[in-house]
């Protein structure tokens, strides 16, 4: 009984000794494995638009995502149809998204946030953040841009390049 005793008394050690293990070193191992899977370079495999009223819209864009092991991240989309539209014109047509920076992550939120540092398309957003909310399913890394009240107006999938 004795044996029992302190056995029983070890396991509740233990336990209270698991549970002072910070939260902040469970997520570390955590952020380590979402910043391994954002890791690389992306396809655009499909970008939507989805209207407060009506269906959803196919904006037909092609584009590149990379994210490196240092904490940087590049993207670059263009509609589909941009290059004969431009041959079309004798005017300098231009479209899609372009932008660069660094990366941090709210886990809680899952959500990924690009530092914009440098964007030709859209000079505005130099020094703001375009947050994006990321899950990964079906081999996709899906990233919608939600409004203020929650609701998504936009996904973004990419397939991870071999």
């Amino acid at each position: 009984m004795e044996k029992l005793f302190y056995s029983t008394k070890f396991v509740y050690a233990a336990v209270s000794l698991l549970t002072l293990i910070p939260t902040a070193l469970l997520a570390a191992d955590s952020l380590q494995d979402i910043q391994q899977k954002f890791q690389g370079d992306f396809e655009l495999v499909s970008y939507y638009q989805f209207p407060a009223q009506g269906e959803p819209i196919d904006m037909n864009y092609i584009g590149r995502l990379s994210y490196d092991a240092h904490g940087n991240m590049a993207g670059l989309g263009m509609p589909r149809d941009l290059p004969a539209r431009s041959a079309d014109s004798e005017e300098r047509i231009t479209g899609g998204f372009a932008y660069w920076g660094k990366v941090s992550f709210d886990l809680q939120s899952n959500i990924v946030i690009h530092h914009v540092e440098g964007s030709p398309m859209v000079p505005q957003w130099v020094g703001g953040e375009n947050i994006r909310h990321f899950e990964f399913s079906d081999g996709l890394l899906k990233l919608s841009l939600k409004d203020s009240s929650g609701r998504t107006t936009a996904t973004l999938s990419w397939k991870k390049l071999p």
